[in-house]
Order: structure tokens, then sequence, then C-alpha cells
């Protein structure tokens, strides 16, 4: 059974460098930007609700559910 794909996509923080807008073991979406991708960056809604820059060593993307995705992405 194929698994639809929805336009969100999530990584999980595994490390923060004492970052205020970022918390560990926390899960957060991702903006799509293939130039940040190519320079190892990330551009991530972080705890302030706007998306910045982080490196991408900062976080593991995930391969959720699609119910697990659709239920995150209405979370905000």
């Amino acid at each position: 059974m194929r698994r639809k794909h929805t336009d969100h996509e999530f990584v999980l923080c595994i490390k923060n460098d004492d970052c205020d807008d970022l918390e560990k073991r926390k899960v957060y979406r991702i903006v799509p930007d293939k130039k940040a991708d190519k320079d190892g960056y990330l551009r991530v809604i972080d705890e302030s609700g706007e998306d910045y820059l982080y490196p991408a060593s900062y976080f593991i993307r995930l391969r959720l559910p699609l119910e697990a995705e659709q239920a995150l992405a209405a979370a905000g």
C-alpha cells in the first residue's frame, strides 16, 4: 500500500548549542529551501513561530506516518 505524501517535513532537534529558540528532543517543521540544504542548513519554524536557518547537524529528519504528519501540521 502506497503512502500519500504531504508537503510537510519534520525534524527532531538533537542539538541546540544553547539557542533559546530550539528545544532538544522536540519535533519541528521545516520549510523547503534547496539553497539552505545545499549549504548544510535547514529552514526551521522554531519556538518564536518564525522560520530561521539552523545547521542541519542540529536535527534528524523524520519519516512519519501520514496521520502523524497531518496532526503535527494541523497543530501549527
